[in-house]
């Protein structure tokens, strides 16, 4: 895969990067300080949350179901960065297209790991 020469000298580009790594870095750094070391059963998935009648609704997992998310943050960034790279030489704001929707799941990626985190 070659990187266009033009693709590091776009400001949006870069701006959108910047924001992509620092948040690529910030969900594993939030993640891994929220985890306790001592405890062992995490809520991991909450079903059906707009209705507070249902009893089952939170499902218990362990530290690997957490971690999950730091390795789906990373994917994510990897995954956009080169679809990113690729379409730039085809037009250019597909590609800060792509950088901006990166943004946006790096950021539901920290809120939904915080907010489960919380229900512990």
């Amino acid at each position: 895969m070659t990187i266009p020469k033009k693709y590091f000298h776009d400001r949006a580009v870069l701006i959108l990067l910047t924001v992509n790594i620092f948040l690529a870095l910030l969900a594993p750094i939030w993640i891994l300080l929220r985890l306790s070391a001592g405890h062992g059963a995490y809520t991991v998935q909450c079903r059906d949350c707009s209705n507070p009648a249902v009893i089952d609704r939170f499902k218990s997992g362990n530290v690997v179901d957490l971690l999950s998310f730091i390795v789906f943050a990373l994917l994510t960034f990897v995954a956009q960065f080169a679809l990113s790279v690729r379409t730039y030489h085809i037009h250019r704001q597909l590609a800060i297209t792509i950088l901006a929707l990166g943004i946006l799941l790096l950021v539901l990626t920290i809120v939904v790991s915080n907010a489960l985190l919380v229900l512990r």
